[in-house]
């Protein structure tokens, strides 16, 4: 009789060990390993050769015509942005975010938009009891949704439950890290848990064209929770961002089979729930009456939607020998240090005396290269202060040569700018202008930027 091979898997990352270890070799945390019993191994199977005894599959071709898939309009429409135009039938989605961030919220008024268009909508909760979750739609006003409501962590139970009837065209689940297999050993939220849990749903899913939504935890670093083969299993991936101290939040989609990659949706938290924000450059531009140095807005671009954000700069001078500070929020600090670093070796601009503060108003998070010219121009800005216009945008990549590079979508950025009343761009001199759009100052290198900043 063969025994069982026994190894022990990380609860953080999912490597598989032969022995306990008190760390983790590959990701470095302390008491993560957990044993887990592997499958019977016998000589024959070790021997076996699996080129026999199976059944042949179809092999096609890629001409076939394959129809679009249906998609379930959510009744949201930055929702329905995000996803690519809404729910595909028989897909699986994860959204993941901060805990309060408002995932559970969002879900369940798209469930509730979804059942009042006469969709049967099945909304498992794996975290609240049932009156929690009556309570909660009593308060967004959607006490009178025809959902489907249950409070359970069993999959076989929720399983058995959904295959006595017909499959609902909507299935939600919050969360996965609560679900539990009876099949595998193991507490929920395990990375062994997770994996066979989100398996029998999404096996469930493909066979009856139910559309499932997996709620996600996240760890303190931002990301899901538990095994990385969760994200690959699902077609679409939701990331909710936010911070608790501004109200808007935004649903950003990583991974989309069915549609586009980085495109987001944009929600304002309110006393009624998240609404959805039309213009969400509103949102993330400050008012104000007169020219401030160090502010430069800049038209970023999510997905096919341009946004206006503005980008703040802060430079205070300091004592011979002191260490000066480097602070970012909302950009990525090795750009900011290669911005810097250009401008005192191309422009002959001194920071090395200065500490430098860079902010993005709003709370809003960029990782547009197309930032690097307004970047420049606010540093450029609050070093000599003296104020860009406020009637100009500024976009652009910067080389390290000081070349200033074009970027993709100018047009687009320009007409969005145009809109909310802006009349001037500094932009790369290799974007053209179109006729009838706004007024165009274009600059071949960062050099000459800077002296149209300064007025040299």
């Amino acid at each position: 009789m063969a025994k069982p091979r026994t190894r022990y898997v990380c609860q953080g990352c999912g490597s598989v060990q032969p022995r306990w270890q008190g760390q983790c070799p590959d990701c470095s945390e302390w008491n993560s390993l957990v044993e887990d019993p592997g499958a019977v191994v016998t000589p024959f199977s070790a021997r076996h050769n699996l080129r026999g005894g199976g059944r042949a599959i179809d092999l096609v071709g890629l001409d076939k015509e394959v129809p679009l898939p249906p998609r379930l309009p959510t009744g949201i429409s930055e929702l329905d942005r995000a996803l690519g135009g809404g729910i595909v039938a028989g897909s699986a989605t994860l959204i993941g975010g901060d805990p309060g961030i408002g995932k559970s919220t969002l879900l369940l008024q798209a469930a509730a938009k979804i059942a009042g268009a006469g969709r049967p909508v099945a909304y498992i909760s794996g975290e609240e009891a049932t009156d929690q979750v009556r309570l909660r739609a009593r308060r967004l006003g959607l006490g009178g949704a025809p959902v489907r409501l249950a409070a359970a962590t069993s999959v076989r139970d929720i399983l058995t439950t959904l295959g006595d009837g017909p499959p609902p065209a909507l299935l939600v689940i919050d969360s996965i890290q609560t679900m539990h297999s009876d099949l595998i050993e193991g507490a929920p939220g395990t990375v062994s848990q997770v994996r066979a849990s989100a398996g029998e749903l999404i096996r469930y899913a493909k066979e009856s064209g139910c559309a499932l939504v997996l709620v996600g935890h996240v760890t303190k670093d931002g990301a899901i929770a538990g095994p990385r083969v969760l994200e690959h299993m699902v077609d679409t991936v939701l990331s909710f961002e936010g911070e608790r101290s501004h109200q808007y939040r935004i649903l950003r989609a990583a991974k989309n089979r069915f549609g586009g990659t980085d495109e987001i949706g944009v929600f304002a938290m309110g006393d009624g729930g998240l609404d959805e924000v039309g213009n969400p450059s509103a949102l993330f531009l400050t008012h104000r009456g007169e020219a401030v140095s160090g502010a430069v807005v800049f038209p970023a671009l999510e997905g096919t939607r341009p946004v206006l954000v503005e980008i703040q700069a802060l430079t205070v001078r300091l004592a011979s020998g002191a260490t000066p500070r480097r602070a970012v929020v909302g950009w990525d600090s090795g750009r900011l240090a290669m911005i810097l670093a250009v401008l005192e070796a191309r422009c002959g601009l001194s920071f090395s005396t200065c500490e430098v503060y860079l902010n993005i108003a709003g709370g809003y998070r960029i990782s547009d290269p197309a930032a690097d010219l307004a970047v420049a121009a606010a540093l450029v800005s609050a070093l000599a202060e003296r104020p860009v216009p406020a009637e100009a945008v500024a976009f652009g990549e910067i080389a390290l040569s000081g070349e200033l590079r074009p970027v993709a979508h100018g047009g687009l950025r320009l007409k969005e700018a145009a809109k909310l009343g802006f009349e001037r761009a500094l932009v790369p001199a290799s974007l053209k202008a179109e006729k009838g759009g706004m007024a165009l100052t274009g600059f071949r290198s960062l050099r000459e930027l800077v002296d149209h900043l300064l007025g040299r």
